[in-house]
């Protein structure tokens, strides 16, 4: 999956390869920076050049054929700075590593640079307006037509596919099987004819996510990615890297991000010399840490080539019960200004409003935390399985 491990670096070479990432993050990482998506392309098209981007994928692909001792030196590095790349945590986390594990040589050699170097920006199109805990329910079809597939149907809550270049969508492409058998993934051009883009605005202001509608879109059949009909198994690999990017937020070391902005607020407003408030933050500290933790080491056996399992349900599902904390915190913090704020900037809340009522998706994004459960009950306790109801051919489901 991922470039070959060599033999342990010499201290003497880890110390250069620290040295070289604390150059690099000095000269161009920028606090305030990681939502503009132009400075972002501009840092990682930069990070390419100086041959830090993609450290563990092929170098025939664009990728630096380093190893994981060097991309855990560059994380570890990395923490100590703005972080540059958020924007493109569904690109690399996601996207990325789909194309390298399932693409063919073709499409590794069109896509993969571009993708690493950020001069192109990708999303992943799953949920449907009837499909969303469920996917594999889902009704966008896709048809053969000679050298073509013809995409037809709808997707909803897709993360900046407004501002993306290509994204990959699950379609249904035969309808005589069960649901789950029917489904294939294909690679989409976004600016393909019959594709329309709606942005939905968000309460925190934002409008990150998207309802992207596909009308007689035609694409190459070489587009295909992975096997056709494969699409579920392929669909669950994608959401469980999902879940390791959510659950680990990005990180490459211990840290323990909401605390430490919590840990701010609370110093500036006077609230640290609260005895529950400093309970309750170090609550969070060690609740983060363990998250961080349980993250280092699913990305461990995911650079040993090893598919996401269900460590990654576990950090996701901590995220989402961090964030309740979190916001329960804030609340006791920052008072309304940690949900609400006049202008760009609420004086008292700062940021921390709009980190509050983003922290809510959490719950939901890449599985509710009640699918997390399930999976967790399954793969890890060894617990029964809920009973399966999708026996009948997908076609005769939509009779019903």
């Amino acid at each position: 999956m991922y470039a070959m491990s060599n033999p342990a670096l010499s201290a003497e070479d880890a110390e250069a390869f620290r040295t070289r990432c604390h150059e690099f993050l000095k000269e161009h990482a920028h606090p305030g920076a990681y939502r503009d998506l132009a400075a972002v392309k501009v840092f990682q098209q930069a990070l390419a050049e100086a041959g830090l981007a993609g450290l563990t994928y092929p170098a025939e692909y664009g990728g630096g054929g380093l190893t994981q001792e060097h991309e855990k030196i560059w994380r570890e590095v990395a923490q100590q700075y703005p972080n540059m790349n958020a924007e493109l945590v569904i690109s690399h986390g996601m996207c990325l590593p789909m194309l390298n594990d399932f693409g063919t040589h073709e499409q590794k050699a069109e896509y993969l640079a571009d993708n690493i170097a950020g001069r192109t920006v990708w999303c992943q199109m799953f949920s449907e307006p009837g499909a969303g805990s469920d996917v594999a329910g889902l009704q966008m079809r896709a048809e053969r037509d000679g050298d073509t597939w013809v995409l037809n149907g709808q997707k909803v809550w897709t993360t900046l596919a407004h501002v993306s270049d290509y994204g990959i969508v699950i379609c249904r492409t035969d309808p005589d099987v069960v649901k789950h058998a029917g489904i294939s993934m294909f690679i989409v051009d976004l600016k393909s004819p019959g594709v329309e883009i709606r942005s939905i605005h968000q309460i925190d202001g934002g409008r990150h996510f998207n309802e992207v509608f596909f009308t007689d879109v035609h694409i190459p059949a070489e587009n295909l990615l992975g096997e056709l009909n494969n699409g579920w198994n392929q669909a669950t690999a994608m959401l469980m890297y999902e879940r390791v990017a959510i659950g680990s937020m990005g990180s490459g070391s211990i840290s323990q991000p909401m605390y430490t902005t919590l840990l701010g607020h609370a110093r500036a407003n006077g609230s640290i010399d609260d005895p529950v408030v400093r309970d309750e933050l170090m609550q969070i500290y060690a609740m983060e840490t363990t998250k961080s933790m349980l993250a280092l080491r699913v990305r461990a056996e995911l650079k040993a080539g090893k598919t996401p399992g269900p460590g990654g349900s576990l950090g996701k599902l901590a995220s989402s019960v961090i964030a309740w904390k979190f916001r329960r915190v804030a609340q006791a913090i920052a008072g309304p200004g940690s949900v609400a704020w006049e202008g760009d900037v609420d004086a008292e809340g700062g940021s921390l409003n709009r980190m509050v009522l983003n922290s809510i998706q959490l719950a939901i994004a890449g599985g509710t935390d009640e699918i997390q459960r399930n999976i967790i009950g399954d793969r890890v306790l060894g617990l029964p399985r809920d009973v399966a109801v999708d026996r009948v051919p997908f076609k005769e489901l939509l009779k019903n």
